[in-house]
């Protein structure tokens, strides 16, 4: 059995030098920064670390419709960390296995946490840098890759499909995150991240900011196997979940990381005949006034925008979106209201926050990937979908 505060015996494999040396040189400063902002937050975490004291105080309710959302007795739990993980991603819950499975995308691992006695270890290796991860309804997994710029399923006796790469006869940019339809279908995005030279977020050696082809949000046909574009109008499209009805679909758009005339925002289509989607527009900005610490570790207010990464809905249409690339006072998970797409709660993390998902025996848990490290919360509902 694994600690999950001691990790020293989860072996990850070593990066690859050629791929992602900036990428640990980033990331080892953001480790360096985490002890610093949990302790402006007033929380430490790891072996040692005081209990936390209920309620619990970073479950933050902005608006009184988040209320009966926050659970009284429930603290925000570091379930593993590793200073060898570099970018957890990609959060997905089995159901049947009563497991978490995540990515580490620079490490080129898929990793996992067992609920019944949180013991982790590497679950697949490589994993072609995958990102986001997902279930379908017979219980498959399915895998967003960048290294193979794919969408793939692994198959019962562990082979893996390629379901698409290329779209009009160019490769895919790099599938970044998506989910599957109760009629089987897998709806996806293509950013870009991931499939330029590097690690998220690198362009290529000739600068472009489209390496294949226009950004764009696709469906994948359970029957046909065919592949169709959705949409493009949007800049970045990265995180992706259906309403509880299925009427809708919510879309993270981080194309300010880009492009500058782009907006830190979730939009949001109507799907007409399961099939399409019209009248897109902005569902919520990610532009937030907060209090937090500067960089001389004094409080201060300013109003800032990062970014929604991933993305997940709850039973009563509620978005969960993960949020960061801001620092202490807004790095964690934001979460907006279905009926105006107010900020009506959020939950801070001392680190950049890349995923969410609900999980757990009732889906009643909301498991956050955040840098190098997995957290999870109970919270007062449950997820809309399986995974």
């Amino acid at each position: 059995m694994t600690d999950v505060h001691n990790t020293s015996d989860v072996q990850l494999p070593s990066v690859d030098r050629r791929g992602f040396l900036t990428a640990a040189a980033a990331t080892a400063a953001t480790v360096a920064a985490t002890a610093a902002t949990a302790k402006a937050l007033g929380r430490e975490y790891g072996p040692g670390a005081p209990p936390a004291r209920y309620p619990e105080p970073h479950v933050i309710v902005i608006d009184d419709r988040f209320k009966k959302y926050k659970l009284g007795n429930a603290a925000i739990l570091r379930l593993y960390h590793s200073k060898k993980m570099l970018w957890a991603e990609g959060p997905a819950w089995n159901g049947v296995g009563r497991y978490l499975l995540w990515s580490d995308i620079p490490n080129n691992v898929q990793m996992r946490w067992l609920e019944e006695d949180g013991h982790v270890s590497v679950m697949r290796h490589p994993s072609n840098n995958s990102n986001g991860n997902t279930f379908d309804y017979q219980g498959r997994q399915i895998s967003f890759e960048h290294l193979t710029r794919s969408v793939v399923r692994y198959e019962y006796d562990g082979s893996r499909t390629v379901l698409a790469n290329t779209y009009g006869g160019k490769s895919l940019n790099a599938p970044n995150d998506g989910a599957v339809h109760p009629n089987g279908d897998i709806w996806f995005t293509d950013p870009g991240y991931g499939g330029l030279m590097n690690y998220e977020g690198r362009r290529a050696k000739n600068g472009s900011k489209q390496p294949y082809q226009k950004e764009a949000v696709y469906r994948i046909d359970a029957k046909t196997g065919k592949l169709f574009k959705l949409t493009d109008e949007i800049f970045k499209p990265n995180g992706l979940c259906f309403s509880p009805d299925y009427k809708k679909v919510y879309v993270a758009d981080t194309g300010a990381s880009h492009y500058d005339d782009a907006k830190e925002n979730i939009k949001v289509w109507d799907i007409v005949g399961e099939k399409k989607v019209a009248n897109g527009k902005e569902f919520a900005s990610m532009s937030l006034e907060f209090t937090g610490v500067n960089a001389e570790g004094k409080k201060e207010t300013r109003t800032a925008a990062g970014f929604a990464d991933g993305i997940r809905c709850d039973v009563d249409g509620n978005i969960w979106a993960s949020a960061g690339w801001v620092g202490d006072g807004y790095d964690g998970v934001h979460i907006f209201g279905a009926e105006d797409g107010k900020r009506i709660g959020q939950i801070k993390l001392p680190e950049i926050c890349s995923n969410v998902c609900f999980g757990g025996k009732k889906r009643n848990r909301l498991f956050m990937t955040a840098s190098t490290s997995l957290y999870a919360v109970y919270v007062e509902t449950t997820g809309a979908h399986i995974t």
